[in-house]
Formats: structure tokens, sequence, C-alpha cells
């Protein structure tokens, strides 16, 4: 069989007579060191220039990263602030109220939804001097919610007020203690069905002051239905 080649060892460069390599075997030397050198510096500039590509496509100040969208949005947008996924919400729209009677600044305001009729009042400057305090309890609900468009009246001293759901006699608004009828009085604040019963009974008054002086009813309750009760013969 013909041999293709053979192994053979490769002799060193026989130094020279000083003790050193022979001339051809240093520049070889040279040679292989110079090209491992240039192919180091090669190596090194391709690396540097790839590296400035890569820092150039990146945002600067940081990389950016839109949880919001992509494979994990949903469950990112469940532990979202609000403002966050419910950019462009319709805000519930204001209510506009108009506010008169004992107040500092009479007229149309505007309430927040679901604002009450304290806030009503507030935003229109809240109670003035001529308030009164008494009539206000008796036909105000602070704690109502407002609908748009509601008026809210505040009474003022010395004004004929009638309280939300109580039956008035005809003429003047008032519930005349001589001919209303028990469901009628039953209807004025402080007055159940044994009250309206004994002020049947007592009847005729001269004045609507008899209740008192007469203990039909008690000072308190008195002055709670006074300006809402009148006597006719």
């Amino acid at each position: 069989m013909e041999r293709v080649g053979e192994w053979r060892v490769i002799e060193a460069a026989e130094p020279d007579e000083a003790g050193a390599p022979k001339a051809g075997a240093v520049g070889a030397a040279k040679q292989r060191a110079g090209f491992y050198a240039l192919v180091a510096a090669v190596a090194l500039v391709v690396l540097g220039v790839a590296g400035v590509a890569i820092w150039a496509t990146l945002p600067q100040g940081g990389v950016a990263l839109d949880l919001a969208k992509g494979p994990n949005a949903a469950a990112f947008n469940a532990f979202a602030e609000p403002s966050l996924t419910a950019q462009g919400a319709t805000a519930a729209p204001a209510l506009i109220v108009d506010v008169e009677g004992a107040v500092v600044e009479p007229g149309v305001h505007t309430v927040s939804a679901g604002g009450r009729v304290a806030d009503a009042i507030a935003a229109a400057g809240g109670y003035s001097t001529e308030v009164d305090i008494a009539a206000a309890a008796r036909a105000l609900n602070l704690a109502e919610h407002v609908v748009d468009g509601q008026k809210i009246h505040v009474p003022a001293r010395g004004e004929v007020t009638i309280i939300p759901g109580a039956t008035s006699a005809p003429g003047g608004g008032l519930i005349d203690i001589n001919h209303a009828s028990q469901e009628q009085l039953e209807s004025l604040p402080g007055i159940g069905p044994v009250t309206a019963a004994k002020i049947i009974a007592a009847r005729p008054f001269g004045a609507i002051d008899e209740l008192d002086s007469r203990d039909v009813v008690g000072p308190s309750v008195m002055e709670q239905i006074r300006d809402l009760i009148t006597v006719t013969p």
C-alpha cells in the first residue's frame, strides 16, 4: 500500500556558534507573533464596532417597557392604577340645583354627582343670618341626595313653611286645628294619634296658644307646630 504521508519530527533550528538560534528561525517566529497580534487587534475592533451598534439601538436613559401591552397585558391591567387603564373614561355629570331662601348666595349652583342637600346649601354659602334653624330642621333633610334640577328652599324667620308630606287645610297653606282631620293633625311634627285626638276633643280654640295654655300639647311641641297651624271659627 502506498503511503500518503508519514510523521516526522521537526527539529528545532540549530543554534549558531554563539548559542543563539539561526536568523531564519528568528524571522519566522517574529512573523508568527506579528500575525497573532494583527488577528487580536482585528477582533477587538470588530467587537468594539458591534458593541457601539447595539448601544446605539437602545433608548437613551434606560429601556422603557410597556407592560400594558403584550402577552401579560391582562394581568398587568388588573392591578394597574385607574389612571393607567381608564384614560378617557367619562366622569359623572355634575348636578345643577336651585338653592333659595335664607342662604348667603341664593341661586343656581353646581353639586357633584351623589351630592346631598347639605352640599347644595354649602355651595350656596351656607345659612344666612335670617335662617329659621328650627323650621329648616323640620323642612329639610340634609342627608337627602339631590337630583338634577332640584329646588331647595331654606326657610327664614317669620316665613310660613310647610313640611313635605304634610296635608294642609284649604286657605293659607296652614292646618286649621279647629277643622283639621285626625290625619291632618298627625302630619304635624310631634303630634301622634293620642295628641291629635286630644286636640279634636278640646275644640274649639280661640287662638293657637290655647293648645299650650290648656295643656293639650307641651311647650316643645307647641314650638314645633306654631308656624304650621292656624285657627278659624
